[in-house]
């Protein structure tokens, strides 16, 4: 039996699986011996549990850790909010790797949807853009991403979403889960961790311009440079995630691997740069967690006092958004991407989150159609 009729095998049993991307394809883990379903109580235990390595492809755990339950572990309180009661993280321990190729050629459609309705207008969003504006202005935050969400009640076959999805806006952080009552499907372009051994990188993204017949890629990085507001919130973002890693890794051994480089997507163009560092001795994987997460670049800055007027201000859970989804191995190593542009299929509710940077010299109406931008491609697959 070749590969792709193995997973068309997998999803139709109804057996739970996840397939992420890698550096080939992708990889397809099944067969869970364990499901952790993580709380404020106990994600302590689960990232300090000590794993015998038996050098097997399966020694990890693999899963995510949602936004509120990030929070709670560097001591950010989330005040009550509007929820559908998804769990905060939930980790798998597979027995079963199948690596598959970049193709997975699964077209079923089968789905149901009713159109999609956003939980804040544009003149809600221009209200709270110039609330932060003012918090800026008074020096409580540097930059802030503001979230608005997309919801729909629909039925939808994961794997044929996915499957699409992939095949024209194939992302280098793509992952999809899919177990008895839920399902994520995620074009994540962003890594957040990549550790092995003792070195460790984060690749933050901030600077995104939409794809025109006109707009090339040598044109979008001419455009970054120019744009100082882009240019602004790229150097806040690399500068804070570079602290982030300092504070785990050795003294001098933070640098910046590849600076500002332009990365091409279905609808749009990313401004990336890639920082790396060496560990410091007797970093635990908790350590690491709470130094990076939740990722920066999708927060704002500083992160702390910028996570404290966001949750403050945010009328509805962000579940998996902002949170993120990877795997941690019984060895130690570790990847882990930033969960977003991503479609989290609940009780038969779909929902797609998203946010754009605002800064002093950003534009209500321009942050406003960003967001609508990003979460354009996830919207087509219905």
């Amino acid at each position: 039996m070749n590969r792709l009729n193995q997973l068309a095998e997998i999803h139709q049993s109804g057996k739970p699986y996840i397939i992420y991307k890698s550096q080939k394809g992708f990889d397809l883990y099944t067969n869970f011996s364990q499901k952790i379903v993580l709380s404020n109580k106990n994600i302590k235990s689960f990232l300090n549990k000590k794993n015998r390595y038996k050098s097997k492809n399966t020694d990890l755990f693999i899963g995510f850790f949602g936004y509120e339950l990030l929070n709670n572990l560097i001591d950010v309180k989330v005040p009550k909010q509007k929820n559908f009661n998804f769990p905060k993280g939930i980790f798998y321990k597979p027995e079963k790797k199948i690596k598959l190729n970049n193709s997975l050629r699964y077209n079923k459609k089968s789905y149901e949807s009713g159109n999609f309705k956003i939980n804040i207008s544009r003149k809600t969003y221009r209200k709270i853009f110039n609330r932060f504006k003012k918090k800026i202005k008074s020096g409580e935050t540097y930059q802030i991403k503001i979230c608005t969400k997309y919801k729909t009640q629909s039925k939808i076959d994961p794997l044929d979403f996915f499957s699409r999805l992939s095949s024209t806006n194939l992302a280098p952080e793509a992952f999809m889960i899919k177990d008895n009552n839920y399902s994520i499907i995620s074009c994540s372009p962003e890594n957040l961790i990549t550790k092995k051994g003792s070195n460790i990188s984060t690749k933050p993204i901030a600077g995104t311009v939409k794809k025109t017949k006109h707009l090339n890629k040598l044109k979008a990085l001419n455009y970054f440079r120019k744009n100082i507001k882009e240019t602004k919130e790229h150097n806040m973002i690399v500068d804070m995630e570079r602290n982030d890693l300092s504070r785990i890794c050795k003294v001098g051994s933070v640098k910046l691997s590849k600076q500002k480089i332009v990365e091409e997507y279905k609808d749009l163009f990313h401004y990336v740069s890639l920082i790396s560092g060496k560990l410091k001795k007797n970093i635990k994987n908790l350590d690491i967690i709470k130094a990076m997460m939740p990722g920066g670049s999708v927060i704002g800055c500083p992160k702390i006092s910028t996570l404290n007027l966001l949750n403050n201000q945010e009328k509805e859970n962000r579940n998996i958004y902002t949170g993120s989804f990877g795997y941690i191995k019984f060895n130690g190593d570790m990847r882990f991407n930033i969960i977003i542009r991503s479609i989290l299929n609940y009780k038969n509710i779909s929902e797609i989150s998203v946010a754009s940077g605002v800064v002093v010299d950003s534009n209500a109406n321009h942050e406003f159609n960003e967001n609508f931008i990003k979460a354009k491609a996830l919207i087509e697959l219905f």
